[in-house]
């Protein structure tokens, strides 16, 4: 049954274009040419990566961090409460304001402390900076390397220029060794981001990124076992060319260094939009749908190719409309704001009312809600004008 279903799935007239079999595609006469299995190596390549990535994380990104003066916000712990706990995992991170009134009366707490509970209980689960850091800091290094490596493999290839040439001689492109390390390299690295996803830092584009991980693993597979490398290459490149800006930016971000994060995201901006809104678009999405099929005829594997770029496409809209909220809020304030993606830290009181909404002590004594403080300018003000006396103008 087994091998019924994998003939089934690897039949070449789904695959392979009209009059093409796997048998042309074996290894011969000194020349090798890239097989389905060889897609498997990146599992453990996927979870030693893994490894690597926790191990530079702990003695690189992490001390880089406190060198550079990285620091983490100071969260005040909520108090262990039973009750709003098990609301909390269950029921649901932020209650409606019935589910409020509700939970207060059962617990014997005014409405201000129990939304300050939920608060101070939602930042707890938040990433702290350092944490941020170290995962920037490794897709940097990562995505730099990959560039890199990218850029001398494909230099002196002629498809790097003219993509047109990607599909001379096609299915029957021997395999470069430098380009088939590069390949499986980075399908192990988005194998390990997928695998590493449910621990990393979730940001509002959590959807998307699980959606962008698979296509990209289903598009690297795909294109290596059908013998799409060079195509393939031009749009892993094409993603590394900006990819390793935007964390470069994270970093220095995370850092304070404000000027240089700024210059960094205008950068890469540019060279996001340049990339993924034009050269993506005119140059690869035109020669996979056009220019791929003037001489083999459309077969199965050239509409499933085209489906996966198109939305790969979608993808970078969506991102190209998050990065424009950015620079709009750049220029109207002048300064990067934060990522628009990233869940915001709450205060204690989103009102900046700390005292009414979380009372503390003060002289052994809790402060009455709704009191107001009996120190700082502002009181003492409203004390001699209580006396009779008016502040000078």
């Amino acid at each position: 049954m087994w091998s019924s279903l994998n003939d089934w799935l690897w039949d070449e007239k789904f695959w392979l274009p009209p009059n093409v079999s796997w048998a042309q595609l074996e290894d011969r006469d000194g020349l090798v040419f890239p097989h389905p299995r060889d897609t498997l190596m990146a599992v453990p390549l996927a979870l030693a990566l893994v490894v690597v990535r926790f191990t530079f994380e702990r003695f690189v990104g992490l001390p880089l961090s406190r060198w550079l003066g990285v620091r983490n916000q100071n969260r005040r712990p909520a108090t262990p409460n039973a009750t709003l706990e098990k609301h909390f995992l269950m029921k649901g991170r932020k209650p409606t304001e019935s589910q409020m009134n509700l939970l207060a009366t059962q617990c014997g707490l005014t409405l201000r402390q129990t939304q300050c509970w939920f608060r101070r209980r939602r930042n707890q689960d938040r990433p702290c900076l350092t944490k941020k850091f170290c995962e920037a800091s490794w897709r940097f290094a990562f995505y730099l390397c990959c560039f890199i490596s990218g850029t001398m493999v494909l230099y002196h290839e002629s498809w790097l220029w003219t993509p047109d040439t990607c599909w001379e001689n096609y299915p029957h492109q021997p395999l470069k060794p430098g380009l088939q390390h590069w390949y499986i390299m980075e399908l192990s690295f988005y194998v390990s981001l997928l695998m590493t996803l449910p621990f990393d830092t979730k940001r509002k584009d959590f959807r998307e990124q699980v959606i962008h991980h698979f296509v990209t693993i289903i598009l690297i597979s795909f294109s290596y076992s059908l013998n799409l490398l060079r195509i393939g290459s031009l749009v892993l490149l094409l993603h590394d060319s900006s990819d390793y800006l935007l964390e470069a930016s994270k970093l220095f971000n995370y850092t304070h260094w404000r000027r240089l994060c700024d210059t960094l995201f205008i950068i890469f901006s540019l060279v996001f939009f340049y990339t993924r809104l034009v050269l993506f678009p005119t140059q690869i999405l035109y020669t996979t749908y056009y220019e791929s099929i003037a001489n083999l005829g459309p077969f199965f594997g050239y509409y499933f190719l085209n489906i996966l770029l198109v939305i790969l496409q979608l993808l970078h809209v969506f991102w190209s409309y998050l990065i424009l909220r950015m620079i709009y809020s750049f220029i109207k304030k002048g300064q990067m704001e934060k990522d628009v993606r990233s869940d915001v830290e709450e205060l204690d009181s989103s009102d900046g009312e700390a005292a009414e909404e979380c009372p503390q002590m003060k002289n052994g004594a809790a402060q009455r809600p709704g009191a107001a403080p009996t120190d700082g300018p502002r009181s003492r003000a409203a004390s001699r004008m209580a006396n009779g006396h008016t502040p000078a103008t």
